[in-house]
């Protein structure tokens, strides 16, 4: 069976890229979200994709509802070539994106009920699905720290590689291994000390017990 891989999202700090490597972690999340605690601008985000340009860690730079010309402006300036879109983008934009850039894209899509994935019918044209808790109105894109009934998962057919995410911490990480066989899982708020602060500690825990 193929590794499961591993992305921590809302990376800030270069010791959290240094742990991570030493996790064997895939990927990390830049935010470009003004409203998230996790939220970093373009010259912290530039200075982290050069630290790792010869380290075996993907950056992936996560966009909500960003203007597409905003979004285009960004990838030009970072290169980056993966970037996951956790708003209301729909195929349109995706097809946008990438007649412009050959990247790989991440779409999140929020998931409450067995309907909600109906969606991933209109977005053939991402390169991977991520599923994370379905936000109430006053709430954040993602980093909640909140999950959803995960179970809702074991009988969908999936046409691409998909990420799970939401509320994902050391004491529920056993039931995606147990339940599930995703292409992923993505990790913000359960790895953190403190709102948006990651600590390297619950990183290295957490991944010790999913891989254990």
């Amino acid at each position: 069976m193929n590794k499961t891989k591993v992305k921590i999202c809302g990376v800030k700090e270069t010791s959290t890229i240094d742990c991570c490597i030493n996790n064997n972690v895939d990927y990390f999340g830049l935010i470009f979200h003004a409203k998230s605690p996790r939220n970093i601008n373009l010259e912290v985000a530039l200075k982290l994709i050069n630290y790792v340009k010869s380290k075996k860690i993907t950056p992936v730079g996560v966009f909500v509802s960003q203007p597409i010309n905003e979004l285009k402006d960004i990838i030009k300036k970072t290169h980056l070539n993966h970037i996951q879109l956790h708003g209301n983008e729909d195929s349109d934009y995706i097809n946008l994106i990438k007649k412009d850039f050959e990247l790989k894209i991440i779409k999140s899509v929020g998931i409450k009920e067995k309907n909600d994935f109906i969606k991933i019918k209109k977005l053939s044209n991402t390169d991977y699905f991520l599923f994370d808790y379905k936000p109430q109105i006053n709430e954040l894109p993602g980093g909640n720290a909140k999950t959803f009934d995960w179970l809702l998962l074991q009988n969908i057919k999936i046409n691409k590689p998909w990420f799970i995410s939401g509320g994902i911490n050391i004491n529920n990480i056993k039931k995606i291994r147990k339940n599930l066989i995703p292409y992923g899982i993505d990790i913000s708020s359960g790895v953190e000390e403190k709102l948006g602060i990651k600590s390297s500690q619950k990183i290295t825990k957490l991944l010790e017990i999913f891989n254990a």
